[in-house]
């Protein structure tokens, strides 16, 4: 009798281990604890030294790719830019050496029938056709010089565009550091301000190792901000870390979040359920 009983008592652990493991919610069906941030956050600094003339942006202000959020003091380079403009437009020099060219190559044309009609020395001949290279040459170098003075203007153009800083992103300005009339220095590495791209959100999920295999790029969750924001919010898998923290056995997962309305502010805790 005793074997049955044993088999019997086996058996029964078996089933109730059964329906214990049926109570385990499976990984994909339980909330995850996660952190709304910008999707990218950049300091934004000058590439050349200056006394910041503007800055008609400060915190909280939502600002364009491309649009100006400071300028440097440039009166010396815009002066420069306009010199260079001027001397860019001078075509007197390049005129006249062309009338020259035209004007000598005329004679040659002229005098090279009289030379073989004998009516003017081979000396006169060599004259003329001399005369008519170096007014070829002084046309080529007024062309040259022409050339060297617009590669100048826009030279000093770029180093005029320079001292206008522009959002690189669009985002909300996060914060400002310097003002009108302080200097930028690039041994000081100064920032003159930060700003944050909120369309689209990061949601950044440390997860236990029982979830890796289970969520891949692209699939889909529910992102829900703590209060008093709330609500619901689509999200997509991008990044699913491939190296494991062993002291903690978890590893990262980053969500991408689409805030095309501003609605979310960066810097919520929220909970995440990932969908299958």
């Amino acid at each position: 009798m005793r074997p049955l009983v044993l088999g019997a008592t086996i058996t029964a652990l078996a089933l109730v281990g059964q329906r214990g493991g049926d109570d385990v919610p499976p990984p994909l069906s339980i909330d995850y604890e996660g952190l709304i941030e910008p999707s990218v956050t950049i300091k934004v600094s000058s590439a050349v030294d200056g006394l910041i003339e503007t800055t008609p942006v400060d915190r909280g202000d939502l600002v364009k790719a491309g649009q100006v959020v400071a300028t440097l003091e440039s009166s010396v380079e815009r002066a420069t830019r306009d010199l260079a403009k001027k001397q860019s437009e001078l075509k007197a020099a390049l005129d006249s050496a062309k009338a020259r060219m035209e004007f000598n190559t005329r004679l040659v044309e002229k005098n090279r029938p009289l030379f073989r009609q004998g009516i003017i020395s081979i000396e006169e001949l060599d004259q003329f056709e001399t005369d008519q290279r170096l007014a070829s040459l002084a046309h080529l170098q007024a062309q040259e010089n022409m050339a060297i003075a617009l590669l100048d203007l826009r030279r000093t153009q770029a180093a005029l565009d320079l001292r206008t800083i522009r959002s690189p992103i669009d985002g909300v300005v996060v914060q400002r550091f310097l003002t009108s009339g302080e200097l930028v220095s690039r041994s000081k590495e100064s920032d003159i301000m930060e700003i944050a791209q909120l369309d689209p959100l990061h949601v950044e999920v440390i997860a236990p190792v029982e979830l890796l295999g289970a969520v891949d790029v692209g699939t889909e969750a529910v992102v829900r901000p703590e209060a008093p924001v709330g609500g619901a919010y689509r999200a997509t898998v991008k990044v699913v870390d491939r190296v494991v923290d062993a002291a903690s056995s978890t590893f990262g997962i980053r969500l991408v979040l689409p805030n095309p309305d501003y609605r979310l502010p960066a810097g919520l805790k929220c909970t995440v359920r990932f969908v299958r």
